[in-house]
């Protein structure tokens, strides 16, 4: 019973169900990949191994560097580190793990992926200082998970290429846009000691006109992928589902209404990241293509 409570504190404090954001796209990477090459369940298994690892990692690191500031804000000053319900050195030893784990599932897809392991791990814990000295880091965490994709990628076929890219440009644009809306809680906040993002620094009303451009962007670049994959409508039908979420998303929040920002970041764009690798896949098996 001990073990699956202190399972559940550090679940909770990494925020593991998040991981619906990215991991859904990164083995949407993996099914565009497999239209070039063939693909294993084994890899399948170590990418979201790694995918894992590398998001738990960072999760720590930042709940880490953060403890400080999250104290001071009262919408984070009961989480697990500046609540004394974990230690610095336990998330430390936390962060060490996961970023071995990541590390290890490299090395077993190729060993370009291992290579490249160290890199992806310093942009991830990188993105965590950002927002001390800029309000870009929305579109640097979109950076962080736009990786995803290309990732997996890159692990099937062995190298780089320009489709995925326009992927990992959905991602950033996507998460950027969220993160914009999420930071609105933390306005004022963010504000009065100095951390910098978007809505600190235009206010709630222009950071919130960014977010809509930026998820218009996305829905854009999603009809790019399609088309430069040749998908049918059984994708269109997934953009399309995804384009009435995002318009409920905006729907759902305001200058003066931020009561429902969990609720629209987490369920809906949770729904989002399934819908798109549902109908990517589907329309992959429906093709014969994979």
């Amino acid at each position: 019973m001990r073990l699956m409570h202190e399972v559940m504190i550090y679940g909770k404090m990494i925020k593991f169900s998040h991981s619906i954001f990215a991991l859904p796209f990164a083995l949407t990477g993996a099914m565009l990949a497999a239209i070039e090459s063939e693909v294993y369940l084994a890899q399948m298994f170590w990418i979201i191994v790694a995918m894992v690892g590398g998001r738990s990692a960072a999760m720590g690191f930042n709940r880490l560097v953060d403890r400080f500031i999250d104290k001071e804000n009262p919408r984070t000053s009961s989480r697990e580190l500046p609540s004394g319900k974990v230690s610095p050195f336990a998330v430390s030893v936390f962060i060490v793990f996961s970023s071995m784990v990541l590390i290890g599932a490299a090395w077993a897809l190729i060993p370009l992926c291992f290579y490249l392991s160290p890199f992806v791990l310093f942009f991830l814990f990188f993105y965590s200082l950002t927002k001390r000295f800029t309000w870009g880091s929305h579109l640097i965490l979109g950076v962080c998970l736009g990786g995803a994709p290309l990732g997996a990628w890159l692990a099937i076929t062995g190298s780089f290429a320009l489709n995925p890219l326009l992927l990992c440009i959905v991602v950033i644009t996507w998460v950027a846009g969220f993160d914009i809306i999420y930071a609105c809680q933390d306005r004022d906040h963010d504000f009065q000691v100095g951390l910098h993002s978007v809505p600190s620094r235009f206010g709630i009303t222009t950071a919130l006109l960014i977010a809509k451009a930026l998820h218009f962007t996305s829905v854009i670049m999603m009809i790019v992928v399609g088309s430069k994959f040749q998908m049918s409508w059984i994708y269109g039908l997934a953009v399309c589902i995804i384009s009435t979420l995002l318009v409920w998303e905006h729907r759902l929040v305001g200058p003066k209404d931020l009561e429902k920002v969990s609720f629209a970041f987490l369920n809906l764009n949770a729904i989002i990241s399934i819908v798109y690798f549902v109908g990517v896949l589907i329309d992959l098996v429906v093709s014969n293509r994979i």
